[in-house]
Formats: C-alpha cells, sequence, structure tokens
C-alpha cells in the first residue's frame, strides 16, 4: 500500500470482451488486420475468456485455454495468432494498470512454425505458364520473374508496365477483406518500387495487355474473362488444374505464392546483393533478402567444382 501497487482484489474491472473490443477499435490498424483480430477474438479467444473478469485471467488459465484450441483441432498457427493477439492486448492492460502482470508467459507460444516451402526451377515456371488459360500466363511470368505478390498483380495498371525500359512499377495493392477487394497502397515506402524485368519477357507481356487487359493507361493489366478482378478462392480452381497438367513437373503442395518465393530465389542467385534483394523485394528490414541469401550457400559445391575445371584448365 505505502509502494501504492495493492489493488482491492474485490474492485471490479472488465471483462476482457469489453476491454479486447476497444483495444481493437482504438488501434491503427490495417482493414485486413482489423478484420483478423476481430475473427481470432470472436472464433479463439472470446468463447472461453471474453466474460472473465480482466483480473482473473491467470497463468494456469491461459495455458489451458490455449491447450484446449489445439485439442480441438484448431490450427497450430491460428493458435500462435490468437495467442500473440491475447498477449497483446494483456500487455495493454499491464500498462493501463488495470492488472500487475501479464498472464500469457508461455515460451514460444507466439511463434508460428514456418516449413520450408518448395523451391521449383524455371522449367516448371513455364510449364505452368503453358498449362493456365492464356489470359493468367503473363500473371504467371510476373508473379515469378518480377517477385511480385498476389495483390500487387491485381493491384497493376497498364501505366505501371513500361515495355521500353522492361520495368513495372509497384504502387498498390488489391487486398481482399472478405467479400470486398479494397485498393491500398503497399504497407511500407519499400512496397513503393520499380521492378526490372527479363527483356525476354516482354513480347509475352505487350500480347497480353493488347489481349486482355482493360483499355486505357489505367485499366487493369489482369481482368477475369467476364471483366472483374480475379479473387484468390476462383484462381485456386484453375491453379490446381495447371498443377495436375504438368504433373510431377511440380510438387502438388505448391502455393501461388512460392512462384514469388522462386523468384526470389532466382534473384538471389544471380548475385544480387542484400540491398538490391530488399529493393526487389518491397522489404524494409534484411530479414527476408537474408534467407535468400543464405539459401544460395547450397550452390557451394556448385561453385566448387566450377573452381575444379579452373584448375584443371590451367594445369593442362
Amino acid at each position: 500500500m505505502v509502494r501504492g501497487q495493492w489493488r482491492d482484489p474485490g474492485a471490479s474491472t472488465e471483462t476482457l470482451r469489453v476491454y479486447a473490443l476497444r483495444w481493437v477499435v482504438e488501434r491503427e490498424l490495417s482493414d485486413r488486420t482489423r478484420a483478423l483480430y476481430l475473427g481470432l477474438l470472436e472464433r479463439q479467444v472470446l468463447p472461453t475468456l471474453g466474460d472473465v473478469d480482466l483480473t482473473l485471467i491467470t497463468p494456469p488459465r491461459v495455458r489451458t485455454w490455449r491447450q484446449d484450441l489445439l485439442d480441438s483441432g484448431t490450427g497450430v498457427s491460428t493458435v500462435a495468432k490468437a495467442y500473440r493477439l491475447l498477449r497483446a492486448v494483456m500487455t495493454t492492460a499491464v500498462d493501463d494498470e488495470v492488472i500487475g502482470r501479464n498472464p500469457c508467459r508461455i515460451k514460444g507460444a507466439g511463434v508460428e512454425p514456418t516449413p520450408e516451402r518448395p523451391v521449383i526451377g524455371v522449367e516448371a515456371v513455364l510449364a505452368l505458364a503453358d498449362a493456365v488459360p492464356a489470359r493468367y500466363r503473363t500473371l504467371i511470368l510476373l508473379a515469378t520473374f518480377g517477385s511480385l505478390r498476389w495483390g500487387e498483380l491485381m493491384g497493376l495498371r497498364k501505366s505501371d508496365i513500361d515495355l521500353n525500359e522492361a520495368t513495372v512499377s509497384i504502387e498498390r495493392s488489391v487486398v481482399e477483406i472478405g467479400r470486398e477487394l479494397v485498393v491500398k497502397e503497399p504497407k511500407t515506402a519499400a512496397g513503393v518500387r520499380t521492378i526490372a524485368l527479363p527483356r525476354s519477357l516482354m513480347p509475352e507481356i505487350a500480347r497480353h495487355l493488347d489481349r486482355f487487359a482493360e483499355a486505357g493507361p489505367e485499366g487493369r493489366v489482369f481482368v477475369g474473362p467476364y471483366g472483374v478482378t480475379p479473387v484468390r478462392g476462383n484462381f485456386a480452381k484453375i491453379w490446381s488444374r495447371a498443377k495436375k497438367a504438368v504433373g510431377d513437373v511440380v510438387p502438388p503442395d505448391l502455393h501461388f505464392h512460392d512462384l514469388r518465393h522462386a523468384g526470389n530465389h532466382f534473384a538471389a542467385s544471380s548475385g544480387a546483393s542484400t540491398r538490391e534483394l530488399m529493393g526487389r523485394l518491397g522489404h524494409a528490414s534484411m530479414r527476408a533478402a537474408l534467407i535468400y541469401q543464405h539459401r544460395t550457400m547450397t550452390r557451394d559445391r556448385a561453385i566448387a567444382e566450377a573452381l575444379d575445371a579452373l584448375i584443371e584448365q590451367g594445369q593442362s
């Protein structure tokens, strides 16, 4: 009481439901992040803990809640996201002096597993481009050799592509929030960028712009056969058929985003510096670039064999 740290254990506070929902509302979040947080609260957090007084959410209660989620079959990644959200809410409650200490103390519980994604070769990329309908061929090529995300591809306008300079400029992204498509600026300043493309792709891209893109410089580059922006759910069927068509050339669990993954690998393998990779990927931090640079170490044996060839040449 002298230190001012004593709290009346019988004093009423807010339930987690009231506090957490206000926490989400008061934060500056993107529409997609806000929808994610509200979904996690509604489905994973509040059904069990929503009506519990904040002061009664203890470490044992958090451990039981998390284990019950896992036992119910909730995905490990979803549980990790829900735990991180609860921990963030309770951290603010500590700062607000509503509770004395954060009850979320499970080491590693907020870490999502990141399984190694497959890396396909150029031949496999071209096979997939051949397997999809003609209007989506350039989508495959730009996702790979431009290292573009799905939302960035859907946000492209004809004026963003310079056929003479062989570049594509990223100035916006399309985000799917529920059934609504929202056009937004990239998350960070690094996401706004101009990417050099292989010049060999320019004839393909020019044909696509003439045949499939909307008219005018601000016309969308990628539209479906009925003139609407493709969404992930509908394209998933096309993607699945393309993978089946190419057979063993690609792994069955290959995701569309793995095309960007492959393109990043190709760029790193070309000898790009960390800073160059950051610019191409649209990342503000070095973490992703270093991942792809580390991956090129698998080529170390090939480099050593090339050196062997030079030594043999010099000795002959």
